[in-house]
């Protein structure tokens, strides 16, 4: 994939002036529409392709992007049923992709609660933290007033995960028209995109460090399965680059 640039959405700066609700879930719709999110159109063209070319029903399809909305867990469930692994193995299989998501829900949370709380709302939230919500999330919300960030994050998820749908839909309809090996390149995609959006974000010395560690464990941790490649690679690395980080601040003072 040729390098993109991470988004064409300015950074939102703080306004004086208060604001409803719906002006800021409008606002997150709006920043949806971006470089990131026709990036995960594309890559769930490439989805959508993969259904029909497995023979995989449409709407269960669509039900796995409206609920999992993880492309590697998405791809696991539907090879997975479509080769006939038993349900309790596909949901640990599943679970275990998913798990890299965690280390992101927690990272992000602080920024999307507002002063006041509600419980179910960022339980909602948390459900469209992926890689793109907290690549975006990380880079947008700070610059946006507290009562705000909620409502915003809520209108960016729920832009995404429709520009996902009808990604899935359309292409599953051009199946017959898009080649296998360009559907599985379109997934491809996504984690080149989010690559490019770590490397636009990292500012300081501990976020490059924390890149390059993922980076350089890849090759160490690319045979496991479920998800825990990039769990370990994220987290191991990112630990890894804290503690160096640390230990040079404290060899400063």
């Amino acid at each position: 994939m040729s390098a993109l640039p991470a988004s064409t959405s300015p950074d939102p700066a703080p306004l004086d002036a208060p604001h409803g609700a719906l002006y800021w879930v409008l606002s997150g719709a709006r920043a949806a529409l971006s470089v990131p999110g026709l990036v995960l159109f594309a890559s769930y063209l490439g989805f959508g392709g993969l259904l029909f070319g497995m023979g995989f029903p449409l709407l269960p399809g669509l039900l796995s992007t409206l609920l999992i909305w993880a492309l590697p867990a998405q791809v696991i469930l539907v090879g997975g049923l479509a080769s006939g692994t038993a349900l309790p193995a596909i949901a640990l299989a599943v679970g275990l992709s998913s798990i890299r998501l965690l280390p992101m829900v927690v990272a992000i949370a602080p920024y999307v609660r507002g002063r006041r709380r509600n419980t179910w709302a960022e339980l909602l939230c948390a459900h469209y933290v992926a890689m793109t919500v907290w690549v975006e999330g990380s880079r947008l919300l700070p610059h946006l007033p507290a009562e705000g960030r909620l409502a915003f994050t809520l209108g960016l998820g729920n832009g995404l995960i429709g520009i996902s749908l009808c990604g899935t839909l359309v292409g599953y309809l051009l199946a017959g028209e898009l080649p296998l090996p360009l559907a599985a390149a379109l997934l491809f995609l996504t984690p080149a995109s989010f690559t490019i959006l770590m490397v636009r974000g990292s500012r300081t010395a501990l976020d490059w460090l924390a890149l390059g560690f993922g980076l350089a464990s890849a090759p160490l941790v690319a045979g496991l399965g479920g998800g825990m490649d990039l769990m370990i690679g994220g987290v191991g690395g990112g630990t890894l680059a804290y503690l160096i980080a640390r230990w040079l601040r404290r060899r400063a003072a």
